[in-house]
């Protein structure tokens, strides 16, 4: 899909489809006047369109078209509705249900008018106003036009193109170039993500990743089994052990920010996950191809980071296995020592993703003195019990990082809810024949027992979590259209967003954990009562 900003009359636009996004209340009276002026600046006759739309008040999810029968350069002026009123996601969806329109309709284009005043957004941010709503729209319709084809021998129809009108800004051609690369990013995530288990075991995840670093510049380097062997990685060594395909742990520097110390990205990639030796009950197992969507999360939000030119330093660093039972497995009842030095009692050879998790977040602390990490993995069902498949669980150890994660997910509609991450936590993973075992007791509270077992490689650098394992697949055809069947991306955007938010959101965050520290020092002040 080709994207291309247009300004001027839009009924002087040559598109197979015009489009206008509607909602019930302003944007209806307020597009109205828009079409009456625009339409007497133009030679053509829009009466049927003015008569047409005067009677109609769409809801969200009504599209209604009206043929111009050669009246304007358009051919079909289509009007979706969005509902009450725009909202951070409402542009998003309906532009992805138009783009989808297009391509079954077989246009080779299609256009969306952008309106003068788009009240969406969040305080402070970047997403407000136009250029937000022309974020919405290219990567609603980008991404709900992607689909997974490698091995299809008949192969969709091709994407049309879209043309956004609005006027020609510095602003609103940023927001364009942004969102097409964000887009970009997410349906990169996506392709590796949904590669099968056959075409792409650990080592061609990482060949992926030397190509990603030869095209960006980024300094790469790769560990093979017997480093990791050599320098004492036990958690990734122990759960790839099983496997023909020998684990790796690869690593990728992107310098946009001079002399200051990277924010580290951690991403699981398990290429595949049969459980090991406490294998998984057969059904759904072909979608534990997934289990590495954690890793491509990463390499995306690298490349994209470098296409964006962000002015801040990043390491990306993926841990990649695959777990399988065989001669060579590890074992419920092994204890073995991760690069930290910590030793670990294995409960459940299923429990493998905090193991390299582990590994690779100790890793990246001490070879590169991160000022942050944020890592993201599929890591525990016991996530989607708690969340669903809609909302990811977050945990760490900063409030201002969890803040700004928080207001980064409201923009982009990928949602995270924090969970807490107390000593009694810590306490369930505490082991009577090693320092700690890799699996709590129980069911409770499992995927912040699993966040507890990966703090203990943290320490005290700022540290947030994200367990994806709910949102990065879908098998079903999602409420929100930019979402096909298969691998999601989810997680691209959210980083993205978190890493270019701009210093005035920064000290929204910053400002929002000093009151919560004002708050606890207050009531710990209080008497007994």
């Amino acid at each position: 899909m080709n994207v291309t900003l247009r300004t001027g009359n839009p009924f002087n636009v040559r598109t197979d489809m015009l489009c206008f996004l509607i909602d019930a209340k302003t944007t209806f009276e307020r597009t109205a006047e828009e079409l009456e002026s625009w339409l007497a600046e133009t030679d053509v006759r829009g009466d049927r369109v003015i008569d047409w739309f005067a009677g109609r008040m769409p809801e969200m999810g009504d599209l209604f078209y009206s043929n111009t029968l050669g009246t304007m350069p358009a051919g079909t002026v289509l009007f979706a509705g969005i509902g009450g009123g725009p909202h951070v996601n409402s542009y998003r969806i309906m532009a992805g249900r138009i783009a989808l329109e297009a391509r079954r309709m077989g246009l080779a284009n299609f256009a969306v008018f952008v309106p003068g005043e788009v009240p969406i957004g969040i305080p402070g941010g970047k997403l407000g106003g136009k250029p937000g709503a022309i974020r919405q729209i290219v990567e609603g319709a980008k991404l709900s036009l992607y689909s997974f084809d490698l091995y299809a021998s008949k192969k969709k129809r091709p994407s049309p193109d879209l043309l956004v009108v609005a006027e020609d800004s510095p602003e609103n051609s940023n927001a364009l170039q942004a969102a097409e690369i964000m887009a970009d990013g997410v349906n990169y995530a996506r392709d590796v993500a949904n590669m099968p288990p056959n075409e792409c075991p650990p080592s061609t995840l990482a060949d992926i990743g030397s190509s990603l670093a030869q095209k960006h510049g980024f300094e790469f380097r790769s560990l093979t089994k017997s480093d990791l062997k050599r320098l004492g990685f036990g958690g990734i060594s122990a759960v790839g052990g099983g496997s023909a395909n020998e684990p790796l742990l690869f690593a990728m520097e992107y310098r946009g920010g001079g002399v200051e110390p990277p924010t580290a990205l951690v991403g699981k990639a398990v290429t595949f996950d049969t459980g090991g030796i406490s294998i998984k009950p057969s059904q759904g197992m072909e979608e534990m191809k997934f289990d590495k969507c954690g890793g491509c999360v990463v390499m995306a939000v690298m490349s994209a980071a470098a296409k964006l030119k962000l002015p801040l330093n990043l390491v990306g660093v993926v841990p990649s296995v695959e777990n399988m039972p065989g001669s060579c497995s590890y074992r419920p009842g092994d204890i073995i020592r991760l690069y930290n030095g910590k030793t670990v009692e294995v409960v459940n050879t299923d429990a493998e993703g905090r193991l390299i998790l582990a590994d690779a977040i100790a890793y990246a602390k001490e070879t590169y003195s991160p000022s942050s990490i944020i890592d993201v993995a599929t890591l525990t069902d016991a996530c989607v019990v708690a969340l669903g498949t809609d909302i990811a669980g977050m945990v760490g150890n900063d409030t201002v990082m969890c803040h700004r994660m928080l207001l980064a997910a409201e923009a982009t509609a990928e949602p995270v809810w924090r969970l807490p991450l107390g000593d009694g936590h810590r306490e369930m993973i505490k082991s009577k024949v090693a320092d700690m075992r890799n699996l709590g007791p129980g069911n409770a509270a499992q995927t912040i027992v699993a966040a507890a077992f990966l703090s203990n490689s943290v320490g005290d650098t700022p540290w947030v979590h994200l367990d994806v394992a709910g949102t990065s697949w879908t098998s079903r055809s999602a409420a929100d259209t930019y979402k096909p069947e298969g691998a999601t991306g989810f997680g691209v955007r959210l980083i993205l967003e978190y890493l270019s938010q701009p210093p005035e959101l920064v000290s929204i965050s910053q400002k929002y954990a000093a009151k919560l520290n004002e708050v606890a020092d207050t009531v710990q002040g209080l008497p007994p009562r």
